[in-house]
């Protein structure tokens, strides 16, 4: 389920494209589903058609989604691609961390930081 707040200062496209991302990688959306129509989900969320075909372009970008033509938009199995890229990411980044003499607590903060500036911090636990 798909929930856009009105009053977050968090764009709506980024929080429908970080919920469907998260669905993807929690494999709630499972490789090979179909996504709705860009203008079906924008007019069961109530918002303009851009604001979902930017969402669907920046999950296309990342490789969590792909879209067939007028088949639409499926969650991709390259999701798994994205995934590794992260571990990649995390990888390049822990030796940064590592050269520079950083603590962990505080590369990890920086991290937070930088998720909740796009809005898709995950909520903590």
């Amino acid at each position: 389920m798909i929930v856009i707040d009105a009053a977050s200062p968090v764009p709506p496209f980024e929080q429908l494209r970080a919920q469907l991302a998260r669905q993807i990688q929690d494999r709630t959306l499972a490789v090979g589903a179909r996504l709705p129509t860009i203008r079906h989900l924008a007019a069961d969320l109530n918002l303009a058609v851009n604001t979902v075909g930017r969402a669907y372009r920046e999950l296309e970008e990342a490789g969590l989604i792909e879209t067939r033509g007028r088949a639409g938009s499926f969650v991709s199995a390259a999701g798994e691609e994205a995934r590794e890229r992260v571990r990649r990411a995390a990888a390049d980044y822990a030796a940064v961390v590592a050269g520079v003499g950083l603590d962990a607590a505080e590369a990890i903060r920086i991290v937070q930081a930088a998720l909740t500036s796009r809005g898709t911090a995950p909520t903590s636990s």
